[in-house]
């Protein structure tokens, strides 16, 4: 396809050309995680619906499916209101400091085998710098907006975020030390097996903290406690209308995305086929017409295990109570982060004895 372009563009000088292909494909994702966002509100509203026995969105379109537009146009149009005594400049930055870095983290994900807008070899440390920077954004929103209710709010939700960052560096760590590599697709072909050489068997705590992590991180059910409303009105983003409050769930979702991305990635195999080193059964699988390509390795198979992932977010806000602030302070600090350590030395064990099936450098 790149090959194409280039070819219909060959009149134009090559430093535009090249700047144009890469524009593309920023474009080629931005457009689908900007839609899968939009379609992840309708998604956790629909889910919540069936699971506290309710229909949901069902007006908007056929079965409710144009209500994520719907939503866009009704912000869209609304006033954007400043705080009096706000500052301005850092009012309006806050959200774009946010949702930037969310859609930044893209740029390093491999979705299959080398297909990435960048294939970095310091991926996974390019993803925790992005990832690391939501939080300038939660702090300086609440600070801009002259309001102690969003300040109060930006300053438990930043402390949360520092917390739960260290837990989930900590078990980036672990895989690095599993893949031997800091390339997000090298650490994926490092799984190639079957289902039980993927990452989370031997990394399962690792892998259990690092989800949960990333639900608090994303400041989601249940441990929403910087949007307790009955507490804090909303949180930093209080004062914010219009716009300017999209953009921060826009930023919310796409982080949600991401990670769940990130565990596909790291402990799930990737874009692996979980039907792939089942010996005579994969062979005979795969040998089928049209259902031996959709059952072997692919893009798909990454949308699908994060598609799940993205599941038990919407699952987990149904289901489970608020934290108190001080539980939810208390399992980041005593359990989360002493425990990522603790399992880093046995990775670090697997990987120097070489422990089959995962890390035998002999088969």
């Amino acid at each position: 396809m790149v090959e194409y372009i280039e070819q219909m563009l060959s009149w134009m000088p090559e430093s535009m050309v090249t700047v144009l292909i890469i524009n593309l494909k920023i474009m080629a994702i931005v457009i689908p995680i900007m839609l899968a966002v939009a379609y992840l509100t309708l998604a956790e509203r629909k889910v919540i619906g069936y699971i506290q026995v309710r229909i949901g969105p069902n007006r908007v379109g056929p079965r409710g499916l144009l209500q994520p537009i719907a939503d866009g146009l009704k912000l869209l149009m609304k006033e954007t209101i400043l705080p009096s005594n706000a500052n301005r400049f850092l009012f309006l930055l806050g959200p774009v400091l946010t949702l930037a870095p969310a859609l930044a983290a893209w740029a390093v994900i491999p979705f299959d085998e080398g297909m990435a807008l960048s294939d970095l070899n310091a991926g996974l440390l390019y993803i925790l710098a992005m990832t690391s920077m939501g939080v300038y954004g939660v702090i300086i929103a609440g600070w801009a907006s002259n309001s102690k209710y969003a300040f109060l709010g930006a300053l438990r939700s930043a402390a949360q975020i520092v917390s739960y960052e260290i837990a989930m560096g900590f078990a980036v760590v672990a895989v690095l030390i599993a893949g031997g590599s800091l390339n997000i697709g090298e650490i994926v072909i490092a799984q190639q097996g079957t289902i039980f050489h993927w990452f989370w068997l031997p990394l399962l705590p690792i892998f259990f903290i690092y989800f949960i992590s990333g639900v608090a991180e994303t400041n989601r059910a249940p441990f929403d406690v910087a949007e307790g409303e009955s507490e804090i009105v909303a949180g930093f983003h209080v004062e914010y209308s219009a716009m300017t409050f999209s953009v921060f769930f826009l930023a919310e979702y796409a982080n949600m995305i991401l990670i769940a991305f990130l565990a596909a990635l790291m402990f799930m195999g990737g874009w692996l086929s979980p039907f792939a080193g089942l010996g005579g059964l994969s062979e005979f699988l795969f040998n089928i017409p049209y259902l031996g390509k959709l059952l072997g390795s692919g893009i798909h198979w990454l949308i699908i295990k994060s598609a799940m992932f993205c599941f038990l977010y919407l699952w987990f806000r149904a289901t489970f109570p608020r934290y108190r602030y001080d539980q939810i302070m208390r399992l980041g600090w005593k359990v989360f982060i002493p425990l990522t350590i603790v399992w880093l030395l046995v990775a670090g064990v697997l990987v120097i004895g070489e422990v089959p099936p995962w890390f035998d450098k002999t088969v």
